[in-house]
Parts: C-alpha cells; structure tokens; sequence
C-alpha cells in the first residue's frame, strides 16, 4: 500500500455522518443533533429512534466479542489495517445482527442510527436528555420535562464512521460499550478526522479515517464537576488529505526478483557443497592417515621381531 499526503482543497462539500448508537434510555427522553462551530444547528431528520433492548442476545454478543478482538488487534498490528484496505468489500459487514430471539421484557433503550450531512467544519455531535429545539443563540434540549431519575447514558456505540460508508472497514469507535453506574454522567470523545481517498483493485471510494481520545467524568455540582449529562463527539477536521493506493509488483520486476532468488538457491548449494565435501575430505584423510599409520607401525614391528639377532649358548669343553 502507497500512501500520499497533501492538502484537502474541498471545503464546499458535505460531510456525511455515519450513525448506530445504543443509549440505556428511552427514546422519548433523548435527542441527538450536530451543532458545529459556527453555531450552526444541523437538522436531524436522518435519523431513526428505535426502541431496543440493551443487553443483546448471544449471537449479538458474539458479533460484539469478535469486534472487540479486531480492534485489540488493531491496535498492536497497524499493519492489518493494508489488510481491511485491501479486502474491504469481502469484510463482514459493519452492522450489528439482527436479534434472533424475542425478548420477554419491554424495551427500555433506544438505538439511534442513520446518517447526517455536516458542514466541513469542527462541530459537535451529542446526545443528551430532551429533543433538541432551536434557539437564537444555538440550541436547546427539552430537558427540564425528564426526571432525573431516568438518566442512564451508559451506550453502546456498535458504529461511527465519517464519510462514504465501505462494509468491511473497521472504525476505531466500532464496539466501543461504557456502562454508568451514576445517573449523571458525562462521556466525552474527541475526534479529528481525516480525509482519505481510498483506491484499491476492490473499490475507489473517497471517505475518512479517524483518532479518537475518551474522558468520562460524573457531573455533581456540588463537588465542582460541572457540565451536562450525555454524551458528547467533538469533532475537527485535518486539512491534510490522505490517499491511500494499493500497488502491485510489475511483472519485469518479479522475473528479476525471482531470477535473483534462483541465482542465490544455485549459489548457496554450491556453497554448500563445496563445505561439505572439504569436510568429508578432511574427515576421510584423517581416518585414512590413521589406518596408514598403524599398518605401517605394525610393519615396523614386524620387521624388527625379525632383524633381531637370536641369541646363542656358549658350552664349555
């Protein structure tokens, strides 16, 4: 995979939102919206509100597992991520399975999902109590009608992804799951986006890679932890744009690689040879220079034994 960097000139364009976020309330009693940094309210009408339950069933939880293992991956193998680019229209798809089974109990969660189209500047997505009305000096939530004992913003988010959606790619938010324990909590994700052409032999799409970085705190005011309660995607945009290509070896160039390969295999035995047959050489000599040298010691021997004067008695008269 090649990648190129230069700067993102597309300023007029859109940028689509990708959305499918579980929250443990219902859905009466939340709102989702953008407003971005020219306080600029973006109409919500792409999204669905969807009464769920939030405890899955086993083959969802199962999807969820198996999610959370590739994102573990992810991050201590970078290199998978050439992988996704390559296979992105063979993954599995990015979305949640459908419940098999029919739960006994009334749905008390509700799954907001869908798309929404942002201006090309940083904003601010969240979801927090009440549905969100116009205001002249930005927005507001209907929050004050909801009480305080129903806040529960413990979520699921089973995907986030900016720009055109390609099945396959997965997202760093992708199987992100927090659960509260207090009512009044907020949860903040700090996105910058990047802008990224994608072109491989599978697919050309233009679309957006992104960081992420977490914090969650508990809202009490009177401790000093201030804030809304909910949950907060603050997002900016890199001006820098990647292009990402995938580029396979020229035909020429693989005959030289293999070639040189062959050439090295030939080399290398040769070599290999020559070693081996100095030390059976070396070994044969040794062996053969010892039988030489006992059989020429028994020789001597022998040769001695008989060159040797036999002595004689001398009797007296």
């Amino acid at each position: 995979m090649k990648y190129e960097y230069e700067v993102d000139k597309d300023f007029s364009s859109k940028l689509r939102i990708n959305v499918d976020i579980t929250v443990a309330m219902r859905c009466q009693f939340v709102g989702a919206d953008v407003l971005d940094l020219a306080e600029t309210m973006v109409a919500s009408d792409g999204l669905k509100y969807e009464p769920v339950n939030f405890e899955l069933s086993p083959q969802q939880r199962l999807w969820h597992m198996t999610l959370l293992h590739i994102q573990e991956r992810l991050r201590e193998e970078q290199s998978l991520q050439n992988v996704l680019f390559k296979t992105a229209m063979k993954g599995a798809p990015a979305a949640l399975p459908p419940r098999e089974d029919s739960p006994t109990q009334s749905p008390e969660s509700c799954r907001i999902h869908g798309h929404l189209y942002v201006n090309k500047v940083a904003g601010n997505f969240h979801i927090t109590v009440g549905k969100a009305i116009p205001h002249p000096r930005g927005h507001a939530h209907l929050a004050a009608l909801v009480s305080h004992d129903t806040y529960n913003f413990s979520h699921r988010i089973d995907h986030l992804s900016f720009g055109e959606e390609i099945p396959g790619i997965i997202n760093p938010l992708d199987g992100t799951e927090k659960v509260s324990a207090d009512n009044n909590h907020m949860f903040q994700y700090f996105i910058t986006i990047v802008p990224t052409k994608l072109n491989t032999y599978q697919i050309s799409a233009d679309t957006h890679q992104y960081s992420v970085t977490e914090r969650e705190r508990v809202i009490n005011h009177a401790a000093g932890s201030h804030g809304v309660s909910g949950i907060f995607m603050k997002y900016d945009i890199s001006s820098l744009m990647v292009t990402v290509t995938e580029q396979h070896m020229p035909f020429w160039q693989f005959l030289v690689r293999l070639c040189g390969i062959i050439g090295g295999i030939f080399s290398t035995t040769g070599m290999l040879h020559g070693i081996v047959g100095f030390l059976t050489d070396v070994v044969c000599c040794h062996f053969q220079m010892g039988v030489y040298r006992h059989r020429e010691e028994r020789l001597l021997n022998e040769q001695a034994d008989n060159e040797s004067p036999v002595p004689t008695e001398n009797h007296s008269q």
